[in-house]
């Protein structure tokens, strides 16, 4: 198996980076390569897009892409593959240049100031990218928001100024506020104010499914899905 190199998460080896054999996500080197490539190709189709011809669709491939990258989301390789054949038979067609994938060594071995603000930039937006990804699917979505993918990706592939990355990674935080709020507004719309309620806490017997995170579309689909079949649901 290759040594691998993984920098993409909080959880990473001493702090510093995964590069062993596994990471401490168990994540495989493949996998952590396949998806550097993967994030190097959306800087490549954000570039494109800038003097091309995106579309909806290139909307939700950047989100789609940058949530497929996120830690421990997508772990198979093989779709992980098939979305970077995706971005690029999009860049092909929203600009007929040719433009290049980003090579994400590039930041990794940047100065250490650099590295550090592109890398609260690029996590913070795929951080974003899931929540504008599930806001999509409930119809929500905001130009602001969507655009600064693009602005980010675009600054990720060739800005090396510190202070404009810093006003980036301000910026970053600020449109993020925006895109909670975008998500917020997509659920409440469609399944109303929270309120607390009491739930049980015992585990039924039984097979079950265990669903952790935000998405509360899969989360009603999950449980239509499952109604009246003896599957017990649990998330937090």
């Amino acid at each position: 198996m290759k040594e691998m190199f993984c920098f993409q998460c909080q959880q990473t080896a001493h702090n510093v980076a995964c590069d062993g054999k596994v990471g401490v996500c168990g994540k495989k080197s493949d996998t952590a390569n396949f998806q550097d490539e993967l994030t190097g190709s959306l800087i490549g189709l954000a570039r494109a897009s800038k003097s091309g011809n995106p579309t909806d669709k290139t909307d939700v491939l950047i989100l789609k892409g940058l949530f497929t990258t996120i830690t421990n989301v997508n772990f198979n390789d093989v779709t992980i593959k098939k979305m970077k054949t995706e971005v690029e038979q999009e860049k092909g067609r929203v600009n007929a240049e040719k433009f290049e994938d980003y090579d994400m060594n590039m930041i990794w071995d940047a100065h250490e100031d650099i590295r550090s603000l592109k890398s609260l930039i690029l996590f913070g937006i795929k951080g974003m990218a899931a929540y504008a990804y599930h806001a999509q699917a409930l119809g929500k979505t905001d130009s602001e928001v969507t655009s600064f993918f693009y602005k980010a990706l675009r600054a990720i592939g060739s800005e090396n100024d510190p202070e404009k990355l810093l006003g980036l990674v301000l910026e970053t935080g600020n449109v993020n506020l925006k895109c909670m709020a975008l998500l917020d507004a997509a659920n409440t719309d469609a399944y109303g104010d929270p309120v607390p309620t009491e739930v049980p806490l015992t585990i039924e017997k039984g097979p079950f499914i265990v669903v952790s995170g935000h998405d509360l579309h899969d989360m009603k689909l999950l449980l239509e899905q499952t109604k009246d079949k003896g599957v017990n649901i649990y998330t937090h």
